[in-house]
């Protein structure tokens, strides 16, 4: 599967200088057709501002700004001009509740270190060709969490779906034993 990549422009955020030249490199073999980079999340969002990319990667730690402020820095920020681009966290660190922290603070996609340029190269196409919608609440900014859409029901009859399923699964479940009364001495 080959993508044209070539007119779109990507911002990497990543501290170590080795590890900023290799995506850097990575993706301009890609075909990407600008690579911007930036050493911490304060000059990622100076370069944010000035660039406009239409994706970012970004390491999760990094000293001054992390990866995580400078993400919601990007979401929150009323000045932010371009709130919905994507956004692809790096790290080291594949544990659940990491990747769920990363995705509360509004990533697209998550990608876990070490990678092949394969790993980059699907994530870059899985935020263009299969965007999420955007959702802005005064809880959480960033892509809709959900990945898989049924929309074979709208509405009101999609609640009514939701709940015979939870129903379901309710009466599925095995019962709970009483807990024993505490005995007064």
């Amino acid at each position: 599967m080959f993508m044209n990549f070539s007119k779109l422009s990507v911002l990497v955020v990543e501290d170590s200088p080795a590890m900023r030249q290799l995506l850097a490199d990575l993706i301009q073999t890609l075909g990407v057709g600008s690579v911007f980079t930036a050493a911490n999340g304060k000059e990622g969002y100076d370069e944010y501002v000035l660039r406009l990319p239409d994706i970012i990667i970004t390491d999760w730690h990094m000293p001054g700004i992390d990866g995580l402020q400078f993400i919601e820095k990007v979401r929150k920020n009323p000045d932010s001009p371009k709130r919905t681009v994507p956004i692809i966290m790096i790290s080291g660190f594949a544990a659940p509740p990491r990747v769920e922290k990363a995705r509360d603070f509004g990533i697209t996609e998550y990608l876990v270190k070490p990678f092949k340029a394969q790993d980059i190269a699907r994530r870059i196409s899985h935020a263009i060709n299969q965007p999420r919608d955007f959702i802005l609440t005064s809880e959480f900014v960033g892509p809709d969490r959900r990945r898989r859409k049924d929309d074979t029901k709208k509405g009101q009859a999609r609640r009514e779906v939701d709940i015979e399923k939870n129903e379901k699964n309710i009466e599925h479940q095995k019962p709970k034993r009483p807990r024993k009364p505490h005995r007064k001495i």
